[in-house]
């Protein structure tokens, strides 16, 4: 070990610069300050890294579950705990990573929320009654199972009409920046069915040019913002179609777009590769 004994703190913030000079996604490095300074820091940041011990992150860990956060916040945490002491590591402040020594419970299918799936039912009305403004945008949501962020920073380059297909190659993130996908596999291209094709077609000829050469920016040609789909556009569509839980709230995010997508494909015939490859083509409701 090399210097004076560090902090959890120092080990922190020290990580947090890291991530910084790899120029990770702001949204990333946004979740990833929220770990630090709002979980980690205030409760063992004072501690010594050469003090801690396998017992002190298992007490972290189950006073996060004893104050309410989600199992899947918990561990996303913890991830980033494991981070920090191996950038200790690294730079030789302490000589081991206790905290990847306290395992998780494998979660079981009864830990984890059932996802809701739209019924053929809800996609249909969905796709009849979505205002003229989105429904292009839900309709190549329901039928490519592209990612929300994806078809905020879908542009026209990528929709080839001649092959059929949409090239993924670019997505908007939480602060309409449009950049890279998150991984290799988010680079993809993905076949039209003949209601995609159709729709985006007729949404094209409809449609205003912008700078960007985006196919579905908002009124002033920009990237849509998320929560404005989301809170103005989507949510109140499926309450006032009775698309709601128990208490009368929307019945799910624009996310359960992708799972119809999913749940189309495995209705036409399985989950072979090859098959994932076509299924676009052959969808119908």
């Amino acid at each position: 070990m090399t210097g004076s004994p560090k902090t959890v703190y120092v080990a922190c913030e020290t990580w947090l610069k890291s991530c910084e000079r790899n120029q990770l996604e702001r949204s990333t490095l946004k979740a990833y300050r929220s770990h630090a300074r709002v979980h980690i820091e205030p409760k063992i940041g004072h501690l010594l890294l050469t003090e801690l011990k396998r017992s002190d992150v298992r007490d972290f860990k189950d006073s996060l579950i004893d104050r309410g956060v989600s199992q899947a916040q918990v561990k996303k945490i913890m991830v980033s705990l494991r981070a920090v002491i191996s950038e200790a590591v690294e730079r030789e402040w302490v000589d081991r990573n206790v905290a990847s020594e306290v395992k998780f419970k494998r979660s079981t299918r009864r830990d984890n929320k059932r996802v809701e799936v739209p019924t053929k039912d809800e996609i249909r009305t969905i796709i009849e009654k979505a205002p003229d403004s989105h429904r292009a945008m839900f309709v190549t949501a329901i039928f490519t199972g592209m990612r929300i962020s994806e078809l905020r920073g879908l542009s026209w380059a990528g929709v080839d009409f001649d092959r059929g297909t949409i090239k993924v190659f670019q997505r908007a993130d939480e602060y309409c920046v449009i950049g890279d996908p998150k991984s290799r596999a988010g680079v993809r291209e993905i076949p039209m069915s003949p209601t995609v094709l159709k729709t985006l077609r007729e949404w094209q000829l409809s449609s205003k040019p912008n700078e960007l050469n985006l196919v579905f920016p908002n009124g002033v040609g920009k990237v849509q913002n998320y929560s404005n789909i989301y809170n103005r556009v989507f949510k109140p569509m499926l309450v006032s179609n009775g698309i709601v839980n128990e208490a009368g709230e929307a019945k799910f995010g624009i996310h359960a777009l992708r799972h119809a997508a999913a749940s189309l494909f495995i209705e036409q015939g399985g989950i072979r590769r090859r098959s994932r490859r076509s299924w676009g083509t052959r969808q119908s409701l």
